[in-house]
C-alpha cells in the first residue's frame, strides 16, 4: 500500500533526480524533530538575546512568509555577510519550515548589523556553484563566534573549505541580496 505522503516523498526524489540535484539528504536532516521539540524554548531565547542577535557577527534573523499562512516567520541563522550578499545553509536540507517558505516566496525581511531590509532569496543546488561561493566565503556554521572565526580563516583556512566544500554539496545554499 502506498500512502500519499510516500508517494508526494518518492516524487519529489524523482523530480530532483531528473534534474540532475543529489537526491540523497545529509544526516542532520534526519534529525529535524530535534530543533522542532525545541521550538518554543529556541524562541524564547532568541527573544531575550534578540539585541545581540540583531547586531552580533555571523548570525542574521531571517524573516519569510508562512507558505501556508502567509503570516512572518522569523528564524535565527548563522551566516556569512559579503559586500554583496548574506550567505546561508540549511542544515537540515528541505526539511527546514524556512526553506520551504522561500521555495513559495523568495521575498524576505533581513535583520543584521542593527539594520532590517528587505531583501530576495536565491537558492543555489548545484553542487560546484556552491562549492565556488563557500571557496570564495567559507565560514563554520556551527559556532559563528570572531575569535574561532579568526583562527579558521587563517591558520586553518585550508581545513575550513575542505571540510566546508564537503559539508554544502547535499545541503542547500541560499544566497541573500538586497532589494525586492
Amino acid at each position: 500500500m502506498v500512502y500519499p505522503a510516500m508517494a508526494r516523498d518518492v516524487s519529489r526524489l524523482a523530480d530532483r533526480a531528473a534534474a540532475g540535484a543529489p537526491t540523497r539528504e545529509p544526516f542532520a536532516a534526519r534529525l529535524h524533530f530535534v530543533p522542532r521539540a525545541l521550538r518554543r524554548p529556541h524562541a524564547w531565547l532568541v527573544r531575550i538575546l534578540r539585541g545581540y542577535f540583531e547586531r552580533a557577527p555571523g548570525w542574521v534573523i531571517l524573516t519569510t512568509r508562512g507558505r501556508r499562512t502567509g503570516l512572518p516567520r522569523e528564524v535565527l541563522l548563522p551566516c556569512e555577510r559579503t559586500a554583496e550578499a548574506i550567505i546561508v545553509i540549511s542544515t537540515y536540507h528541505w526539511r527546514s519550515d524556512w526553506m520551504r517558505n522561500l521555495r513559495k516566496d523568495p521575498q524576505v525581511r533581513v535583520t543584521c548589523a542593527g539594520w532590517v531590509l528587505p531583501a530576495r532569496a536565491e537558492i543555489v543546488e548545484d553542487v560546484a556553484a556552491k562549492r565556488a561561493i563557500i571557496g570564495a566565503h567559507p565560514f563554520f556554521p556551527g559556532a559563528p563566534f570572531v575569535v574561532v572565526h579568526a583562527v579558521l580563516r587563517t591558520i586553518l583556512r585550508p581545513l575550513l573549505v575542505l571540510g566546508m566544500r564537503r559539508w554544502v554539496a547535499p545541503r542547500p545554499l541560499v544566497i541573500i541580496r538586497r532589494g525586492g
